[in-house]
């Protein structure tokens, strides 16, 4: 039943609250985690009902039926008010999985109408602008993209804008365009490395969304790792990877995906593990600064 788990909640632009336990539905619509049409619109109408109100999304994350887009609207139409839907544009899809290109500034707005069309609204909750490639965040300027999205929002498309696989630098030249109220970057309990980007949110009060919360596969990182800490407090590791992201800072919104009704319940659960200074120094090093390639989040 919504509001039966201690979820925590951020006030995303200074608005309304969001819980800060939210769902990515990247692994509904792609790789091998997708289980079908049926089994996403399961979970996305359990993940409501257990009070996840910021769900993200992407165009470029499946298409047809089975698509991340159409799954959220099939599941969740008429959308309940206090629900936040997060998409992204930017990269450009060709024939494979791996981006192409980016989209120029003229380019965004057609992104944007695709996505208010396949969602089924008049106007977006949050737009992030993802910027580069496959490797880590550049510092190639973000100015004139941002500002494209920055008209749609003025006239009345977009309600917040975010920036996603951003260095500081670009954070910056964003926020001098326009409020943002979301960055959503590589971090989890095993890549620590974008603290100044964080300690950046934190001052500002801007959401912080770290992608791939629980490492996305990365074949590096072993989850059996925080396995001490999950056994004092008999929790899986995965349940302690996210409660280190929202101890690590209150500006955090991590958003695991699953397509398994169990895993969502546990990823939910996690809301309610307090760890204590040991644990958290425990966990912190564990930290080899791994950086996701092949990420298009």
């Amino acid at each position: 039943m919504r509001g039966d788990l201690p979820v925590p909640s951020f006030p995303l632009g200074g608005e309304a609250p969001v819980r800060r336990i939210g769902f990515g539905a990247m692994r509904l619509a792609l790789g091998r985690s997708a289980r079908g049409p049926e089994a996403g619109v399961a979970v996305l109408r359990r993940a409501v009902e257990l009070g996840v109100n910021h769900i993200d999304t992407a165009g470029f994350y499946g298409a047809g039926d089975a698509g991340a887009h159409e799954l959220i609207r099939r599941a969740l139409a008429p959308y309940p008010e206090e629900l936040v839907i997060a998409t992204k544009v930017g990269p450009l899809f060709g024939a494979g999985l791996a981006p192409a290109g980016e989209a120029r500034a003229g380019q965004l707005r057609g992104l944007v109408e695709d996505d208010l069309r396949r969602l089924g609204v008049d106007r977006l909750d949050l737009v992030h602008l993802r910027v580069g490639g496959l490797g880590p965040p550049g510092d190639e300027p973000v100015g004139d993209r941002f500002a494209a999205l920055a008209e749609l929002r003025e006239e009345g498309l977009i309600r917040h804008l975010g920036v996603s696989h951003v260095s500081a630098a670009q954070l910056t030249e964003a926020r001098s365009i326009a409020p943002v109220a979301a960055v959503q970057n590589a971090f989890h309990v095993h890549d620590q490395g974008d603290r100044a980007v964080l300690a950046a949110c934190e001052e500002a009060g801007i959401a912080y969304v770290p992608y791939f919360p629980l490492g996305g596969g990365h074949p590096s990182i072993d989850l059996s790792r925080p396995a001490e800490v999950a056994a004092r407090h008999g929790a899986t590791p995965a349940q302690v990877a996210l409660a280190w992201l929202l101890a690590v800072s209150p500006v955090t919104l991590p958003i695991p995906g699953t397509g398994s009704l169990a895993h969502l319940a546990e990823n939910m659960a996690a809301a309610g593990l307090r760890l204590t200074p040991t644990d958290l120094a425990a966990l912190a090093a564990l930290a080899p600064e791994v950086r996701r390639e092949g990420s298009h989040q």
